[in-house]
This record gives C-alpha cells, structure tokens and sequence, in this order.
C-alpha cells in the first residue's frame, strides 16, 4: 500500500542534515518530485556538480529514468512505501560507474514521505589479466550484473547459465571481487578439460602411493582455495562418478584425498557456470538432482550478444582501447558487426576486432577487413546446416537427433582435429565422441 506524500517537503532539518553527512557513501535527500535537496561530501566528491535532479545527475535526462527505459527507483519506493534496491549507470567526474541505488522513504510526523534518502553503493570494476571486463549498458545486461551484485556479499552458491563466449568466467570473478573473499584465491576449475581419471584428484588432491606415479601426496584445489572462491566451468561436463562426491563436499564442507582416510575441512564459496540445460540432464539422468538443486540456489543468465547488440559498439571499442588504442571502428563495419548474430558471442567479437586491427594500416577499421566468411547477415555458408528461426519455418519441425546429426556432420567437414573441435563447440572430447557416436547411429537406421 502507498504511502502519502506531502504536498512540498518541509525544510531539511539539521539532524537529517547530519545524518546524511555521516554516511560513507555517496548519498542524497530527494522530495517525491525527484530534484535534490541536499547531498553530503561524499558524493559531491565522487560526482562533481550536485545537480537538479536525480535523473539529470544520474544519466543526464531531461526527465525520470522510467520515461527513458529505465527502472526508476524512487517511482518504485513510493509506490510500494517501502526501501528499494536498483542496479544503474551514474554518470559523473570520473565518466560512468556500475552502481548499486538503494532509496528508502523519510517520513514526517504524520507518516507520509516527505524526502527519499538515495544512497550510491559503487561496484569495483571487474577485470582480469588480460585486460577483459564487464561492459555494456543494454538491459538484459544490467539485469544479469545486478544480479551478481545482489549474491556476490553472501555465500550462496551461483550459478552462472549462458551460452558459448558470454563471459561466464568474468561474472564469476565480478561474484568474487565484490564478494568478503575477494583477498583470498580465486581457483578456477575447467571441468570439461579434466580426465575422469583425474578429476578426482586433481579436485581433492592425493596421498602418497595413492596410485602409480603419486611419489609425493599432493594438495588439491579444492584446498588450494582457502578460503576463496571455487569456480567449476562447465560443470555440466562432471562425471557422474565424480558428482556425487562433489555433492559430499558441499553437504558436509569435508573432504578427503584419493588414498587417504582423514577428512579435511573446506572453506570456499561456489560459482559453476555452464552452457548446458541442466534440467534437461537431470530428466535424461545424466545430471544428479540432488546437485542441481544445491548448485542452483542462485540461478544468473547471461545474455548472448545478439540480445545486447547495443553494447556491440562500446564491447569493441573496450577491446580496441586494450591492446591498440590508437585505433578506432569505421561506421561502415561498426554496422556490419552490428546485424550479425555472434553465434561465439562475446568471444567472438574480441577475435573479430582483433583481426581487424592487425589488418588495418591506418586507425580506423573498414568493413573490407571483416573475415571473408563473415555474414552480416549475408547469404548462409553452401553445404551449413538448417538451424535458424526463419529455417525451421521453412523446412518445418525436424527432430532434435536429425538437427545435432546435420550439425555435426557440417562441424567435422570443416574441423577434422577432435580436439579443436571439442573446444570449438564447448564441449569436452569425451563427450563429442558419445555424441558423434549417437549422430552416426540415428543415422544408420
């Protein structure tokens, strides 16, 4: 139910003043009609001038965030009368900064709302060591990074869905560095490039003479973590055999190593990621239920390129300012890479520009130095599978094993080596040849 507003909000008091001055973060007094009342050092130190109002200081519009595609949090406080929580783009000093806006009402004597107290909680930049970061501005976007931000202080286990080339171990790393552990390691583990040979040990580590060639006991990363964050990529691709030890270590916080009989205690928040369906596994038994429902606490999609092809222009110039700033993208292929679909998403866009700028004498990059196999959209490539929208409209339902079978048939045509192709697809080689095996079969009969 929504509280009354008063009709013009009384002079600030000296207490709120001080209050207000004595919070660490950058913050605000709003009325009802978003112009700012007050704000206190450290936000003017933050973000310069003070401004009208909280949309012109914000994103500089000339009206509320709401009537320009964006949530609104003071809309949304008033409206439910109660503190509100949104994830946004400040824009200030220092240019724009990923934040975290919580508003909540300030009421007078008679309950109703007269000023909205908007505090800024700055989120660190996240990046890794190749220089790679999380950018964009389109909303599925900042829906998915507002996400992390909300689980990343607490030790829910996240879990992070998206295809190919979405950036699913930087968001892992953005839980792990605006997370209390973010001083500690952060160990990631490629589950699709282990063994299941060694994926136990590796995992939990190994007693002397455990097994042949174990001529020393050696600490698994699960132990190497210590307190940090434990990243499993591509969880989909564990072993059965292997997950369910792993559902041990997150229900009893112990493990122990291959040979060994003491228990030795964990101390490790989870992220996993994957590009698979993971309900789709636990119906076909490939995937244990009990571990999905403990590593799907919290569930973050990330969305692929083609859903976000605003941020394409500002990805690519992020790409270009790490390795060669003197160069910048021509309209013409900005808008070429703009209509295609990125079917390697992100990771295929930083390859893409990358060739470009090795291509380019000059500084800026043309549309003639895109790969000559480039479709944007263009024509599809003779002999490529029937896997479009507008294609299953065409050709009508197929079956899913007709589809996986065509691919693949199309895929070894054009990558012989197996295991460029396994990388190429996502997939561990194991699990590339079950599936080959499963394609020539359905086909023979």
């Amino acid at each position: 139910m929504s509280l009354k507003l008063r009709r013009a909000p009384p002079p600030v008091r000296g207490d709120v003043r001080r209050m207000l001055e004595g919070l660490p973060e950058p913050a605000i007094l709003l009325t009802p009609g978003h112009e700012i009342l007050a704000a206190n050092t450290a936000y003017r130190e933050k973000y310069g001038d003070v401004g009208e109002t909280c949309y012109s200081a914000s994103h500089d519009f000339g009206t509320a965030c709401d009537k320009n595609g964006e949530a609104c949090p003071l809309r949304a406080t008033i409206d439910s009368g109660r503190r509100q929580r949104v994830f946004h783009i400040q824009h200030g000093a220092a240019g724009p900064t990923y934040v975290d806006i919580e508003l909540e009402p300030v009421l007078d004597v008679e309950g109703r709302i007269a000023y909205l107290l908007e505090r800024i909680h700055e989120i660190p930049d996240v990046r890794v060591a190749d220089g790679s970061a999380m950018v964009g501005r389109a909303p599925s976007f900042l829906r998915a990074l507002g996400l992390l931000q909300r689980a990343a202080p607490s030790d829910v286990p996240v879990l992070i869905l998206g295809e190919s080339g979405t950036g699913k171990e930087l968001a892992a790393r953005a839980v792990h560095q605006m997370s209390a552990r973010r001083g500690r390691p952060f160990m990631p583990v490629e589950c699709s490039g282990l063994p299941e040979s060694l994926f136990e040990s590796e995992l939990f580590g190994y007693e002397q003479g455990a097994f042949t060639g174990a001529q020393k006991s050696k600490r698994g990363l699960v132990d190497a973590t210590a307190g940090g964050t434990l990243f499993l990529d591509e969880i989909g691709d564990v072993p059965l055999s292997v997950q369910v030890k792993l559902l041990r270590l997150l229900e009893t916080g112990t493990f122990r190593k291959v040979g060994g009989i003491e228990r030795h205690r964990a101390d490790f928040r989870l992220v996993c990621a994957t590009h698979r369906d993971l309900a789709a596994m636990v119906r076909e038994g490939s995937f244990r239920q009990d571990l999905y429902y403990r590593i799907n606490a919290f569930p973050v999609m990330l969305p692929p390129l083609r859903d976000r092809r605003s941020d394409i222009a500002r990805l690519s110039g992020e790409f270009l300012s790490a390795k060669h700033p003197d160069k910048t993208i021509g309209p013409d292929a900005l808008a070429r890479l703009t209509e295609h679909d990125w079917p390697g998403n992100i990771r295929e866009l930083r390859n893409v520009v990358e060739r470009m700028a090795l291509l380019t004498d000059g500084d800026e990059l043309r549309a003639e130095q895109l790969p000559p196999d480039f479709d944007a959209p263009g024509p599809r490539e003779p002999g490529a599978p029937m896997l479009g929208g507008a294609d299953f409209l065409v050709s009508g339902v197929r079956p899913l094993d007709e589809l996986e079978a065509a691919y693949l048939s199309w895929a070894v045509a054009r990558t012989p080596d197996r295991a460029s192709l396994a990388r190429a697809l996502g997939v561990s080689e194991r699990t590339l040849y079950r599936k080959l095996d499963h394609a020539r079969r359905w086909s023979a009969e």
